[in-house]
Order: C-alpha cells, then sequence, then structure tokens
C-alpha cells in the first residue's frame, strides 16, 4: 500500500513524511458566507450585537483558526504561517443579507495552506452564527470552498467560477 501516500504498510492513516520536498511560497484563498435576515445586518453594521463587534471578532477568529488548523483537523502539518488576510463584503438578495467571508493565507515552506484558508472561513462563519444566533437562529452557513492555491509541487490551482 505504499503507493498511498497517507497510509503506511499495514493500510492505516498517517501523517505524511514532507522532509523531502522543498521549501517554497505556498497561498491559498477561500472563501464562505453567512446568509441572514435583513434585522442581524442592520445590528451587526451598526455595533449593536451584544456579543461585540461581530466582524471583528470573526477575524481574530479566523485568524487564530488559521493558526490552530493542525490541532483539529488529524493529518495536517503544523505550519509557520507567513500571514492570514480576512476581508469581509456584503450582498442582498431580496430581503436576506449575504456576508461574504475571504481568506488568504500564506507560508513559505514544504506543504500548502488550503486547509488553513478553509479552516480559517469557517470559524469566520461560525462565529457570525454564534455571535448573533439570538437574533436569528436560521441563518444560514456557506457554501465553503477553495478560490485558487499556488505553489508547490502539484502546481497552481484556481477555481474556472464563484459557486
Amino acid at each position: 500500500m505504499s503507493q498511498f501516500s497517507h497510509f503506511n504498510e499495514q493500510g492505516r492513516a498517517k501523517m505524511v513524511d514532507i522532509s523531502d520536498k522543498s521549501s517554497t511560497v505556498r497561498t491559498a484563498v477561500a472563501a464562505s458566507s453567512v446568509r441572514m435576515i435583513k434585522e442581524v445586518f442592520h445590528k451587526i453594521q451598526q455595533r449593536e450585537i451584544g456579543k461585540g463587534d461581530v466582524l471583528s471578532v470573526a477575524q481574530v477568529a479566523g485568524i487564530m483558526a488559521a493558526k490552530q488548523t493542525s490541532t483539529i483537523i488529524p493529518m495536517c502539518h503544523p505550519l509557520a504561517l507567513k500571514g492570514v488576510d480576512i476581508s469581509f463584503d456584503w450582498e442582498e438578495d431580496g430581503n436576506a443579507h449575504i456576508l461574504n467571508i475571504q481568506v488568504q493565507v500564506k507560508t513559505k515552506g514544504s506543504t500548502g495552506v488550503e486547509m488553513e484558508a478553509l479552516t480559517s472561513a469557517s470559524v469566520c462563519a461560525l462565529t457570525v452564527y454564534d455571535m448573533c444566533k439570538a437574533i436569528d437562529k436560521g441563518m444560514i452557513i456557506g457554501p465553503t470552498y477553495l478560490i485558487e492555491k499556488t505553489g508547490g509541487k502539484n502546481g497552481d490551482f484556481h477555481r474556472a467560477s464563484d459557486i
């Protein structure tokens, strides 16, 4: 079973040995979203949510999540991240408002940062939900997806179109 890099000779999961891989600059961009009612949107905009400034807290939570990805995703390697940048923008869809979250993660190392970007985007969305659920438990999170990644032996990936 040695041709499967995530399995040992007994067919059991293992953390891949990346010691022979070159250290290169690697980036990943991921996205998620939170769909909510107009009331939640207005309260976030006016900073009237009782738990605090929702976007500031979500941004910090996303950065923390990127840094801690290897502690919650079993086969992820701990990485020395060089940067995490999170941005938010809003769109209106009928009576609903959608918070779009985009995360860019960067490192120089032997493995990619896709999981860190995806984890960060997910935790940002979950934090928004947590802070606003007293007003609207019906918020919808997602989709969460990889937009692009650069660097590494498998080359670059660029999503053909938004989800």
